[in-house]
This record gives C-alpha cells, sequence and structure tokens, in this order.
C-alpha cells in the first residue's frame, strides 16, 4: 500500500524545509510513503528546497491559480503514481506530522474513507476569540449540510483512500476544505475526525487574511455546494418564506373581501401574486437541479471509471517496464 503526502505550496521558501524534514517516511499499514509539492507558481526558491529535501514529486505551475486548483492536480497526480492514500498538509508547518499514522489508520483500517484532522481550536493561542467561535460554528453548518460528523472542517490535514480520491472534485477556486466534505458526505463516503496536534505559529494565514472576506467566501462556498450536492431541499427553502408569505396575503385578502370591507385590497392580491410566483421559481428551480442531479452522478461514475482506467493503464506499462528491465513487476494495489 502506497501512501504519498502532498503539500500544496505558493512561496514557501522558508518554511518548507522544516515542514518536509518532520515528514515521515515509513507509517504502520503502508509499504512505501512518497511526498508530492505542488507549487503554485511561487516567486522564490519553492521548488529548489523540495528537490533539496529529497521530495519525490513536483507539479509545477508556472502561475498562481488557487489553492482549490494546487490541491486537486495534487490529487490527479497522487493518483497517477499509485498512490493508494493520500495526505494533505500544509506547507507552513502548522500541522504536527508525527499525527499522519493517525489520519491513515481509519482508512487503513477499512473504518472510513476520508479522515480530517481535527485540531484543539480552543487551545490555540494565536486565534482570536472571533475566529474560535466562527471556526467552530463553520463546522456546525458543514456538518448540518454534509451530514458527516467533521469537528473542524477548514483544517486541512486530512487523508483520502483511493476510491475517495476518485471521486473527489472541487469546483471552488478558493479553498477545497469546505466543500470537498459536503460532496464526500453527500455521495455517501464514509468520513470521521481524529483529533491531532498542532506546531506554533510560523506566519500569519494567507487564506484568512480578513475575517469578514473569509466568511463571505466561506459562505458562498457552502451555497454553491449545496445547489450542486442537494438541489432539490436547498430550492425548496428559499422558495418556502416568499410562497408562505404570500398565502398569508392572499389569506388577509380573501377574509377582507368575505368580510365585506368596500376597500378592494387590490395591491395585496398583486403582491400575494408576485411572492408566490417567486417562491414557484425557486420550486421549479430545485426540480430541474434534481434533474441535473441525476445526470451529475452519471458523469460522476464515468469519471471514476476514466480515472480507474486512466490509473491501471499506467500501472500496467510500469510494470511492463520493470518487466523488461529484468526487475520484479509492480503488485496490483
Amino acid at each position: 500500500m502506497k501512501l504519498i503526502i502532498q503539500i500544496p505550496c505558493l512561496n514557501e521558501e522558508e518554511t518548507l524545509g522544516e515542514t518536509l524534514r518532520a515528514l515521515p517516511r515509513t507509517v504502520p499499514g503502508c509499504d512505501s510513503v512518497e511526498w508530492l509539492v505542488i507549487n503554485d507558481g511561487s516567486t522564490d526558491r519553492t521548488v529548489e528546497v523540495a528537490r533539496e529535501n529529497g521530495v519525490d514529486h513536483i507539479v509545477d505551475f508556472a502561475t498562481n491559480r488557487g489553492l482549490a486548483k494546487a490541491f486537486m492536480a495534487g490529487i490527479e497526480r497522487a493518483l497517477q503514481e499509485g498512490a493508494d492514500i493520500v495526505v494533505n498538509t500544509d506547507a507552513d508547518n502548522q500541522y504536527d506530522a508525527s499525527c499522519i499514522p493517525d489520519l491513515v489508520r481509519p482508512i487503513v483500517e477499512k473504518r472510513a474513507q476520508v479522515v480530517v484532522g481535527s485540531r484543539p481550536i480552543s487551545e490555540i493561542e494565536h486565534f482570536s476569540p472571533a475566529k474560535k467561535l466562527l471556526q467552530k460554528l463553520g463546522s456546525w453548518v458543514v456538518r448540518f449540510c454534509s451530514k458527516a460528523d467533521v469537528e473542524d472542517a477548514p483544517s486541512g490535514f486530512r487523508a483520502f483512500s483511493r476510491e475517495a480520491a476518485l471521486r473527489l472534485n472541487v469546483f471552488d477556486s478558493y479553498t477545497y476544505t469546505l466543500e470537498s466534505i459536503i460532496q464526500a458526505g453527500r455521495s455517501g463516503i464514509r468520513i470521521v475526525s481524529v483529533p491531532i496536534r498542532i506546531n506554533g505559529e510560523t506566519r500569519p494565514s494567507r487564506l484568512i487574511r480578513s475575517i469578514p472576506r473569509y466568511v463571505l467566501r466561506s459562505s458562498v462556498s457552502i451555497l454553491r455546494s449545496l445547489l450542486i450536492y442537494r438541489p432539490g431541499r436547498t430550492f425548496f427553502a428559499l422558495g418556502a418564506p416568499p410562497v408562505m408569505l404570500g398565502l398569508f396575503l392572499l389569506a388577509r385578502w380573501l377574509v377582507l373581501y368575505l368580510d365585506g370591507t368596500e376597500r378592494s385590497h387590490v395591491p395585496s392580491l398583486v403582491a400575494a401574486a408576485i411572492v408566490i410566483l417567486i417562491g414557484s421559481l425557486f420550486w421549479l428551480a430545485g426540480l430541474l437541479g434534481v434533474l441535473l442531479g441525476i445526470n451529475r452522478r452519471l458523469i460522476e461514475d464515468m469519471q471514476v471509471k476514466l480515472r480507474s482506467q486512466s490509473l491501471a493503464l499506467r500501472l500496467e506499462r510500469g510494470r511492463a517496464q520493470l518487466a523488461s528491465s529484468g526487475q520484479e513487476p509492480l503488485r496490483e494495489r
């Protein structure tokens, strides 16, 4: 069983070396451990530092594409290299690398397909009270939306089985953390959380430069994920308030009309018609979303098959090359 530890990087020359030196080369339950760095358009010596510290694989972007794109590029490369388990961590050495066996264990024991490292949020000294509250609130919202028992949804320290990685898609260009959990939870992928330790702060977060901006972008990401993976209930919930308001206005007009009032109350009747129409449009969009969701699941199944076939072909070519060189062929993982 092969484990690949991937690290998305953007100008991480100062911290990457320390992060790599802390990574393990052996993990219980895994036959081999390899390292993968995704260089997201760095302008410093990030790639050179990675090579100096013995990184096995490097994905090198000429320009910055964003954290989510870098994360997905790492997943794709790890699958191409035959990974059975992929662990994602940050280049700033925020997460304690000695906890990687804890992340991998539930997958090795077939108890989970995705494992999310849960940080001790309440004990992190460099988190302000507002940030701690928002982290917990955000995790609660993601748990509600995904129906997955995830205690620390924004955590980037997580492990994926090959099956989960094959099904993974991220459409948000800002971050992968929230959307990937909602997608996995709504796709029936087993997710668990394990407690982890963290190191001291090495630099300010580049993702959370402004709390209001982070809250806005995260809210948009969650809403987009719900519209993609749970369109029926989401549009029904959006359409219910205007429909209820319209029915109330209609009932009010009907009571006044039957009571013999001298006024026609036409504005109330028009307002009722407008808001009921708006709510009905939301419900129609939900129905269309459900129908499109069927096509999305079919496309996802086709994508998994194509990725699996590509992986099998790559492994077969690797076995053929080793056989021609007289070495022992690769075993099927």
